[in-house]
């Protein structure tokens, strides 16, 4: 009888979801935090992280345990949340762009904005875009599907380190990073605002750059996307008046604390608009970690290494959905990744799929009703991927198969050898099997020969790496496509000397 009224309440609860969103479509935050890791918001257990806002959309709201990106660094794990395809498919690899970067995330590539351009939605970005620039601006988000953008176009790091002014009162951050690079500019749509960006100030002015975009779109009763994707909390952290000094975690804990804010601030403007109720929040991260610059690098917490590896620390991150009033609170640990945003997201609004094969499924279920994923399993990829080597590895239910493992640099300094740079690409055959619900830190490997169970679940994995392979077709790799400093964003361009001359 209990099967029977659960049933009936979820199939009339959808009936009446189904008739608010054709009444009204929903509208749509997503939060997309930067090296942010699993252990380090205050709702993943970390004790003296200062998260308020997303501990409240986390308690409120359905927390993932088991939600990963595509890459563990940050332009091939954006291209594959904006599209739903990894990052192979559209080129975005090996590497990351570069503010002088030829080529970017292809026009031909459908992000969510342009899924739900047909539809009638008011779409806006903010904060780090860092899927090209490319000559005359073809690559920014205004080409892209969105109407509105504020930001930097790349890494807040990739200027000359001198430039960043990180804490108040006026505490310089000095280094040899990018010597020689134009300072990081603040772009409006397709034009320098400001060259270099007041760093100290950049936070509210994305705060006052969304509360102008909902508030807009919600006296036109126009639905939205809004799309944050975060300098936080990238190295070398920065924060303003609000924030620094504010923590007990030094520049980390303060950087995520003013990310905390602006998403409490973002929270209050939808609250006061009268749409909070018909608005889909999603937080997650774009990689993990970057363990190298120790305590200003951020937690893996028990997940094995962080930034720039295959292991579960560079690639499981923290999720949030939030949706007051249509998702209830609690906790999933159904499989999900950053890929199945897009299709999702279409499904809500009702939006037609890109005529393209796409990676992520439709997670629907598991954010109105709890229940089970449609993904079957997970695939990762390096940050140098090929066609020789396929993936590095795949999880398949709780299990996860190693096909090769290699550190990296950005995961360097912590005492596990196997995160750091001197652990050389390896090959494992038969490949190293974990079970991650009884070992997330990939520490055990499992003895799976002779053991007919194991054996049957790696001759599975192997047999969907196979079939997944063979349906990869490698786009043309637009990092490798080079670099050129004449295309770096230079708000006088025709001015000389630069680098030093861009400055406005």
């Amino acid at each position: 009888e209990s099967e029977v009224w659960t049933l009936l309440r979820l199939f009339f609860f959808n009936i009446l979801l189904l008739h608010t969103c054709s009444a009204s479509p929903p509208n749509f935050v997503l939060l997309f935090a930067d090296d942010l890791g699993f252990g380090d918001l205050g709702c993943y257990g970390h004790p003296s992280s200062l998260t308020p806002n997303l501990d409240r959309l986390a308690e409120d709201g359905l927390r993932f345990t088991d939600f990963y990106c595509t890459s563990p660094v940050c332009s091939p794990s954006r291209a594959s949340l904006l599209t739903g395809r990894y990052q192979t498919r559209s080129g975005v690899y090996p590497g990351v762009l570069y503010p002088g970067s030829k080529g970017g995330l292809p026009l031909n590539e459908t992000t969510i904005a342009e899924v739900l351009k047909p539809l009638g939605y008011a779409t806006a970005a903010m904060g780090k875009w860092h899927l090209g620039v490319g000559a005359n601006g073809t690559f920014l988000p205004t080409k892209q599907g969105f109407d509105h953008y504020l930001g930097i176009p790349y890494s807040h790091d990739m200027g000359p380190c001198h430039n960043l002014t990180c804490f108040p009162p006026d505490v310089k951050c000095f280094g040899n990073c990018d010597v020689g690079v134009v300072t990081v500019p603040l772009m409006h749509n397709e034009v320098i605002k400001q060259q270099p960006v007041n760093f100290l100030d950049l936070e509210r002015a994305y705060s006052d750059f969304a509360t102008d975009f909902i508030t807009a779109s919600a006296k036109k009763k126009q639905p939205f996307f809004l799309y944050y994707p975060s300098h936080h909390t990238h190295y070398p952290q920065y924060a303003g008046p609000g924030a620094a000094g504010r923590t007990l975690r030094g520049p980390f804990g303060d950087a995520l604390l003013e990310l905390d804010n602006t998403i409490g601030q973002l929270m209050i403007t939808l609250e006061k608009t009268g749409v909070i109720g018909n608005t889909l929040v999603l937080f997650t991260s774009d990689n993990g970690p970057e363990l190298m610059r120790m305590s200003r690098g951020g937690n893996a917490g028990p997940m094995r290494c962080g930034k720039g590896t295959t292991y579960e620390g560079g690639m499981r991150e923290p999720a949030i959905a939030y949706w007051k009033g249509t998702i209830g609170p609690g906790v999933t640990h159904e499989m999900a990744s950053t890929l199945d945003i897009l299709p999702t997201i279409a499904s809500l609004a009702g939006a037609k799929l890109p005529p393209v094969m796409l990676d992520g499924v439709d997670m629907t279920d598991i954010l109105l009703n709890q229940g089970q994923s449609k993904r079957e399993a997970m695939m990762f990829y390096p940050t140098d991927p090929n066609e020789m080597f396929g993936l590095f590895a795949l999880r398949l239910g709780k299990y996860k198969a190693h096909f090769y493992t290699r550190g990296a640099s950005h995961s360097g300094t912590i005492p596990d050898p196997d995160c750091s740079p001197i652990a050389a690409l390896k090959a494992h055959d038969p490949p190293l099997l974990f079970d991650l619900e009884a070992d997330p830190s990939e520490h055990y490997p499992l003895p799976s020969e002779g053991d007919p169970d194991l054996e049957a679940v790696l001759e599975r994995i192997k047999k969907i790496k196979e079939q997944f392979e063979s349906s990869m077709v490698f786009g043309e790799s637009q990092i490798s496509k080079g670099t050129d400093r004449d295309l770096e964003p230079c708000c006088n361009p025709t001015c000389s000397p630069k680098p030093s001359c861009c400055h406005c």
